[in-house]
């Protein structure tokens, strides 16, 4: 920690600090700022500095946030969700999928850009009030800091539980860093003041130029996700410390039904404040049911986005998990249990037998979300150089009937499962082509806020509420499912079970899974399993599918939490170090 908290800050800030679009507040650049002094007594480049802090807001949720050794997953390869690239890789995802992360090998972004970044915020307080600011414009910067540093400390909270708490201070070499861990509490509780400041001084939402940057909306949605984990199993009665010090430091030492019921009213708030909405589509491609899941994803500014990842317009996801003969890396690869996952269009799950699900047709009839998710056999897609109406036959190889060439995009050639991420992937985009996205990416979008209703609400009170049912549509009815509507008839634990699955479908592969399944205390179900891939094999007209094993994933109960890195429990002993390490 003290490593980390000791970083020194880049007060010179030369060149660009990063552009997001032609009309963007992280347009804004300092070409030379040598000091404190010189930085914080000019406005153009204090607003710079601060902007530098918004850089990192997404690289928890960022799909190539495991890199090394030239490959590269996020979460989603390091849960049941995809098999990360090269099984013989020693990169974090391979570490959490094979349970063999401890404290001496675990990436140690969790607890460095989080500090790093709060460090930033602590040098912009101390200097406000030498800013050339108004007083508006003074207020309205420390709420845009201030949520900042909640917004790291919640990252953190989700990877660890409590964390020391430094408050205000900016450290130097020559005085000592406290380093002992602030209860689970003690950090819920200053996470959630802080966005109350800031929710206080700041407008509802942003619009323009000033798209992305903090507003009412990102601190009551930040309130919603940070009192939804405050409620959730993992982080009530001591979660896995087995009692001991550690029982209030990563979790609440006791149980509070009513901590579901600040979770639910924490969401509605972000409800009532009505500038929020599911993004619908039904007139670009009107055959195509459920459309604005997918477009959603392709625009900059909707009323759906609540925190996006501030982007110029790019490549970012057509490079790394679209399919190689479009420019793909292709990487990290659904796995055969996340095809299943989606139901049928008719919203009941494919192992209903009244479902109509037919194993030698499977992707007739599913949920759209699937095919707006996961690239499988026989998705049409442009082929590099053809026209658009071919499809992408993947999984064509030598072992057909009559044999034809393999296709580098083909299971075993260009993916070990079968499968691609088509998930926020820009259909009208080749990457090694022209065209690029305009897309940002979201860190948190209203059907999360609805989805955290949903769960919160049946937690506290069961499936009676009618807004419950709902919001729950709403999400269905966007998705393209009809009938849409949720069976009236669920006990609690159904219910329970019909909003993990609906928040499984709905928020695949954008970095939810890994920490949900943790909070929720079903990894021994989920994680610790025998994942699969889909081979398809062709006689003609005729085609067979074969499941296949791809990986063994391992999951232990220490792994509900992160390990603090050894070496910041090595420079400062009175770090408690995670139960079960």
């Amino acid at each position: 920690m003290r490593k980390s908290l000791l970083l020194p800050m880049m007060i010179t800030l030369s060149c660009v600090i990063l552009s997001c679009s032609k009309n963007n507040f992280l347009d804004q650049t300092v070409t030379s700022s040598l000091n404190e002094e010189t930085t914080f007594s000019d406005s153009t480049n204090s607003l710079a500095f601060l902007s530098q802090i918004y850089v990192d807001m997404g690289f928890s949720q960022d799909p190539r946030r495991f890199g090394g050794g030239g490959y590269a997953a996020g979460l989603d390869a390091s849960s049941d969700e995809a098999e990360g690239p090269n099984a013989s890789s020693t990169n974090g995802f391979i570490q959490f999928a094979t349970a063999s992360v401890n404290p001496t090998v675990v990436p140690d972004d969790a607890w460095g850009v989080p500090y790093k970044n709060i460090r930033a915020v602590n040098i912009f307080l101390r200097n406000l009030p030498r800013m050339p600011f108004s007083p508006t414009q003074k207020t309205a910067t420390e709420s845009e800091a201030r949520f900042m540093r909640a917004w790291y400390y919640t990252i953190m909270l989700q990877h660890y539980g409590g964390v020391p708490l430094i408050g205000d201070s900016v450290f130097s070499p020559e005085k000592p860093i406290p380093a002992v861990r602030n209860t689970f509490k003690e950090c819920v509780d200053y996470i959630l003041s802080e966005c109350d400041f800031a929710a206080s001084n700041l407008p509802n939402i942003r619009i323009g130029s000033e798209f992305g940057r903090v507003s009412r909306g990102f601190c009551l949605a930040l309130k919603s996700r940070v009192l939804l984990m405050a409620a959730s199993p993992l982080f009530n009665n001591g979660g896995t410390s087995g009692g001991g010090a550690l029982a209030s430091i990563v979790a609440y030492p006791d149980s509070d039904p009513n901590r579901w019921k600040l979770a639910a009213d924490a969401a509605l708030a972000v409800i009532g404040m009505n500038s929020y909405s599911l993004y619908y589509d039904s007139t670009t491609y009107p055959a195509e049911k459920g459309y604005g899941f997918q477009r959603f994803f392709m625009e900059r500014y909707t009323a759906e986005q609540i925190v996006p990842r501030m982007m110029p317009e790019n490549k970012y996801l057509e490079s790394f998990w679209d399919v190689p003969s479009r420019g793909g890396s292709g990487g990290p690869f659904p796995y055969q249990e996340s095809v299943d996952a989606f139901g049928m269009e008719n919203g009941l799950p494919i192992t209903d037998p009244a479902s109509g699900y037919d194993a030698t047709n499977p992707y007739k009839n599913r949920d759209p979300r699937l095919n707006y998710t996961v690239i499988h056999d026989s998705t049409l897609r442009p082929i590099f150089g053809t026209n658009d109406a071919s499809p992408v036959l993947l999984y064509t190889n030598t072992a057909s009937n009559p044999p034809v060439a393999s296709s580098g995009d083909a299971v075993f050639k260009g993916t070990p499962t079968g499968f691609y991420i088509y998930k926020m992937v820009n259909r009208n985009v080749i990457n090694n082509s022209l065209g690029a996205s305009p897309r940002t990416i979201p860190l948190i979008r209203y059907a999360e806020i609805l989805l955290n209703y949903a769960e919160a609400s049946n937690e506290f009170a069961g499936p009676t509420d009618p807004l419950l049912y709902q919001v729950l549509e709403a999400i269905r009815r966007r998705a393209g499912l009809r009938p849409y509507q949720v069976p009236t008839n669920l006990t609690k634990e159904e219910m329970r079970e019909f909003i993990h699955h609906e928040r499984q479908v709905e928020l695949m592969y954008e970095g939810h899974r890994f920490f949900d399944v943790r909070r929720w205390m079903i990894g021994e179900q989920t994680q610790d399993q025998q994942m699969h891939g889909m081979e398809v094999r062709r006689n003609g007209t005729n085609r067979t599918y074969n499941i296949f094993n791809v990986r063994k994933h391992n999951f232990t109960r220490a792994m509900y939490l992160w390990p603090l890195p050894l070496k910041e429990i090595s420079k400062s002993p009175e770090l408690l170090q995670n139960p079960l390490y």
